[in-house]
């Protein structure tokens, strides 16, 4: 599907897409459904980046796990899958492979919204939660809470006046865990392995010049892609991504036009990315209900959007506006990628909708 296309080809496309789907094993339709949801079996993506859409994969129980937003999720090593939510009886929820919960527990916190997961030198995974209060916890993966992180005004990385409201966090080789304080100061705040606090970088600027400081730095994850580890931070209002070194100094940026970008997923050589908000053709201010993913190589260029349009770069290589193509989903929020390199993907704000799946086409 290329930009060129009439509205007419690309709905012809997308109903060609969902048959053929179907024909392709899409898990079957509820017994209390009538009809698939919208674009549920419709193939998205570009190049060899290609998922079938599996809006049916989550088996919860509406009853016993409600959800109020689905923010992010992660894949331990024996393959079950985490997410977090803020809904104060699952913050955390346990699916197996085939999309039914097998576990399930709480910090009574409706505020969850970031969890990573790491393992140390002994191949113990961890998860570490982040609550938007200010709550940072390293827990095991049945739910015991083995630190608390302090806030950034009680280990006086913050006077008293200044907000902390933590969105991400990430964690290197040492067990380091950065901070980012997505919605209050804008810093990136490191803590040693025993929650200690050590330094911190960024800071809120409305300018995107002098680079090193942030609007919004909603994600934060290690990239270890290169000679050297280094974090790579989400800009979300200025559509970008940030590379640091380790020790806070900027490195490089990239720019998504149109991309309200999520956390930095890394796996294997790609950066995934939720993108929570998008513009429209012809306005290209931030909109809810226009989100979709999106996908750089190792060089972190485009190489495609699951529900948006083609990736595109001119002639002196600036990548072109991205925008939503198909209506698949609402407000992107995080993307998992299982070791079947399908997705997860978890969403904000989007009435209370589970998790989807999108099987690896391509």
């Amino acid at each position: 599907m290329t930009p060129h296309q009439p509205c007419s080809t690309r709905r012809r496309f997308l109903v060609s897409s969902i048959a053929t789907g179907a024909a392709m094993g899409v898990p079957a339709i509820h017994a209390g459904s009538k009809t698939a949801p919208a674009f549920h079996g419709a193939v998205i993506g570009h190049g060899d980046r290609r998922y079938r859409v599996d809006k049916l994969w989550c088996q919860a129980d509406r009853d016993k796990h409600p959800v109020n937003d689905c923010h992010e999720m992660v894949q331990a090593a024996d393959g079950r899958l985490f997410l977090v939510t803020n809904h104060r009886k699952n913050n955390i929820l346990v699916f197996g492979s085939d999309g039914y919960v097998i576990d399930s527990w709480t910090l009574s916190s409706s505020s969850g919204h970031g969890l990573t997961i790491a393992a140390g030198s002994d191949s113990v995974e961890h998860l570490y939660v982040t609550c938007n209060d200010g709550k940072v916890v390293k827990t095991t993966l049945d739910g015991e809470v083995l630190l608390t992180l302090p806030t950034a005004q009680s280990c006086r990385a913050y006077k008293n006046s200044q907000s902390y409201t933590p969105t991400e966090t990430a964690v290197d080789r040492d067990g380091n865990i950065y901070v980012a304080d997505g919605y209050g100061s804008q810093f990136i705040l490191k803590f040693n392995a025993e929650g200690q606090y050590e330094s911190k970088f960024g800071g809120k600027s409305t300018r995107p010049i002098p680079r090193g400081k942030f609007l919004q730095a909603h994600g934060v994850a290690v990239d270890n892609r290169g000679d050297e580890p280094l974090l790579v931070c989400t800009e979300r209002v200025r559509n970008e991504f940030n590379w640091f070194t380790m020790e806070g100094e900027h490195v490089k940026s990239v720019y998504l036009p149109g991309a309200y970008v999520s956390r930095p997923v890394i796996h294997g050589d790609l950066l995934y990315s939720g993108v929570c908000f998008g513009g429209k053709p012809s306005d290209h201010r931030m909109y809810t209900g226009r989100g979709f993913v999106t996908i750089l190589d190792r060089e972190n260029q485009v190489i495609s959007n699951p529900g948006g349009t083609r990736p595109q770069y001119d002639d002196e290589g600036r990548l072109t506006m991205m925008l939503q193509d198909a209506a698949v989903f609402e407000n992107c929020h995080d993307v998992c990628v299982d070791a079947e390199e399908n997705l997860y993907v978890c969403q904000w704000n989007s009435n209370h909708v589970y998790t989807y799946k999108l099987h690896r086409e391509a």
